[in-house]
């Protein structure tokens, strides 16, 4: 496989919104129940001003856009600006084959130059698969809220996990 990091650009709009949406729809990994309209993209260049928000693509397949991940600020308070929260999404024939480990790797040699020596991932404790993941690259659980999600008709918790860098 022939991926590459770039960063996200308006013309993938289309591809990174039809990503996330798959995963509202067919998982726990996002947490809206209802597809997102195209504007959510917007929201996602809006919160990651200043972090790194890239897409994968796939050479292999004329350039498609078969992932995305963003960084973005855990808190807008100055103080805890040291601390981005971090999430991706790749096409489900795309993953475990390393992309997931290449967008980690890439945010943690982004973060020095954004100030921020923590990362946060914020992980639905029904997505058994990143919380084993996040675990294998370094995250700790640092954090739980007890049902606070409903999908699908199931409760979930959220799982908060760290990576001090």
């Amino acid at each position: 496989m022939n991926c590459t990091l770039v960063p996200m650009a308006e013309n993938d709009r289309e591809a990174v919104v039809d990503i996330f949406n798959h995963y509202v729809e067919k998982s726990f990994a996002a947490y809206p129940e209802q597809k997102m309209p195209s504007e959510f993209f917007d929201f996602l260049l809006e919160v990651t001003q200043g972090y790194p928000a890239i897409v994968v693509k796939d050479r292999d397949a004329g350039e498609a856009v078969v992932g995305f991940g963003f960084m973005r600020a855990y808190h807008h308070i100055e103080t805890l600006r040291r601390t981005a929260e971090i999430a991706y999404f790749i096409r489900p024939e795309y993953t475990r084959k390393g992309l997931g480990h290449s967008i980690i790797e890439h945010f943690i040699q982004e973060a020095q130059s954004c100030g921020v020596d923590s990362l946060l991932a914020n992980i639905s404790s029904l997505n058994e698969q990143s919380l084993s993941f996040h675990k294998k690259m370094g995250f700790e659980q640092c954090g739980r809220f007890r049902r606070v999600g409903r999908k699908f008709g199931k409760d979930f918790d959220v799982i908060w996990m760290q990576k001090l860098l």
